[in-house]
């Protein structure tokens, strides 16, 4: 089984990072063909185009004039320690030891506009670019046509070497729509997560975005190969429900509780 989840918006290296076999992004010569698009853009601009405040965008304006290869252990970091946000915290991957992270590295990928499919132990610098996001000028329009059929391809090079034709979709919409599912020689698995109020099931992002940490964390340290492998999640409380479920389509839900 293989999982792609999305990457987030908050980027924060560790105190400490563990000694670990690093990777570089096998995406590295499209990062720079992005990269040299956007030292173009003015802060301003970058506010324009990614809908963000001045402060962000002046961040990421030094974010990308300060982008350069290559990439080391000094003036980058792996992947999955780089990123945080809600899917980061259930993931939890501070608290990984060795063997976690040899087995997300052969089981896990992360989706990223920037940076194209990540292994988690591949050297990252800090950036935001959203996959959703559509350049004011120029071609391609946005980085679905960017990417075009290289993520799928690469993802279908990995399944193929992971001998797995289960891939587990832990990604946003945003973000799997890089993807092109009819061409995917795996089949696709996309759970929801959904708490129970009042007899009512209801998706909250805040929840469902850690609760794919979460299946990430659990999938990866349990060695899951199977669909029925996943029913035995029950992190935070989560259980499965087979009334609300189907066979590509599992359903996990516990009772409503309150941010905070």
């Amino acid at each position: 089984m293989l999982i792609v989840i999305s990457p987030a918006k908050t980027m924060q290296p560790p105190g400490k990072a563990p000694a670990l076999t690093v990777t570089q992004p096998r995406f590295l010569d499209q990062s720079e063909t992005l990269i040299t698009r956007l030292q173009k853009l003015s802060a301003k601009q970058i506010g324009k185009q990614m809908g963000i405040s001045d402060d962000l965008a002046q961040l990421n304006h030094e974010r990308f004039q300060e982008w350069s290869t290559p990439f080391t252990e000094k003036n980058a970091t792996p992947a999955i320690l780089y990123f945080r946000g809600d899917v980061y915290e259930g993931l939890d991957a501070d608290s990984f030891k060795k063997k976690d992270f040899t087995a997300a590295q052969k089981q896990l990928r992360i989706l990223s506009g920037l940076y194209g499919l990540l292994r988690p132990l591949d050297l990252i610098q800090a950036y935001r670019l959203e996959m959703g996001t559509k350049f004011l000028r120029g071609k391609p329009a946005n980085l679905y046509q960017f990417w075009g059929e290289q993520l799928t391809e690469t993802l279908n090079n990995d399944l193929a070497e992971a001998k797995t034709e289960l891939l587990l979709n832990l990604a946003s919409n945003e973000y799997f729509k890089a993807l092109k599912p009819k061409s995917i020689d795996a089949e696709i698995i996309t759970p929801a997560f959904k708490e129970e109020q009042g007899g009512q099931y209801k998706l909250i992002s805040f929840f469902a975005k850690k609760a794919r940490g979460l299946m990430t964390r659990f999938v990866i340290q349990n060695k899951i190969k199977t669909p029925d492998d996943l029913q035995d999640f029950h992190l935070d409380r989560y259980t499965y429900n087979k009334k609300l479920s189907t066979d590509t389509k599992p359903v996990f839900t516990r009772p409503y509780q309150t941010i905070g």
